[in-house]
């Protein structure tokens, strides 16, 4: 007689160990387009390049929390020591980034109108290649984290999402400095760093409600 529980059981525990190693290694090599952007947005006075670098440090954080909680989940879910809703978790992890996301989202604004306020000469050429890598980088980090819809579950597609919210930052950036190249707009970088800041926000509070509802067991009444 087949087991289909425990079949259906082991399935998902191989599933969630590739999550793991995936998000691991999404969680590094975002880490290290992150300082390269940031890095090189300061030496190039590209604010729509410290957006994006900015707004990736949020991700490598949201998605280390991933990381992290399906690496708790395997140790210590099945203790008996110590336990605890994987759903929990994860919220916990959603909530804590989401106020991470915010700051950043509200230093961004700052520094942008001020630039827009004084703008600044910008090595346009140099900041659209470090742009363009980092979208590579969103580009294979998104490849690596796609699956299955069957096979989905919060965790992974938070790290999802958040890779493909990186990449359109990314894509903003390229645009609004080729176009600040071909015609010498310095403030349309800061006008992209705004709005960066903008989408920034409104993803952070829609984060901060359903992973605080989650928390809290908020239900609405229908």
């Amino acid at each position: 007689m087949v087991n289909h529980s425990h079949d259906s059981h082991s399935h998902h525990e191989h599933i969630s160990d590739s999550y793991e190693r995936k998000t691991r290694f999404v969680v590094l090599l975002t880490t290290v387009a992150m300082v390269v952007e940031i890095i090189f947005g300061y030496l190039t006075n590209s604010m729509a390049l410290l957006a994006d670098g900015y707004h990736m440090s949020s991700h490598a954080f949201a998605l280390g929390l991933s990381w992290m909680a399906y690496l708790f989940a395997r140790k210590y879910a099945q203790t008996d020591k110590i336990t605890f809703r994987k759903e929990k978790l994860l919220a916990l992890s959603g909530f804590t980034s989401a106020i991470v996301l915010q700051i950043v989202a509200i230093t961004m604004g700052v520094q942008s109108f001020e630039r827009l306020l004084h703008p600044v000469k910008i090595m346009f050429r140099e900041a659209i290649f470090v742009a363009v890598v980092g979208l590579i980088v969103n580009v294979i980090s998104a490849y690596a984290l796609h699956h299955k819809k069957e096979d989905s579950d919060h965790n992974i597609r938070s790290a999802y999402l958040h890779v493909l919210a990186d990449g359109l930052t990314s894509i903003t950036a390229i645009i609004a400095l080729t176009v600040g190249l071909f015609y010498n707009l310095y403030w349309l970088d800061a006008i992209s760093g705004l709005l960066s800041s903008i989408v920034i926000t409104k993803w952070a509070v829609g984060l901060i409600r359903d992973s605080g509802s989650e928390l809290i067991e908020y239900k609405r009444r229908v």
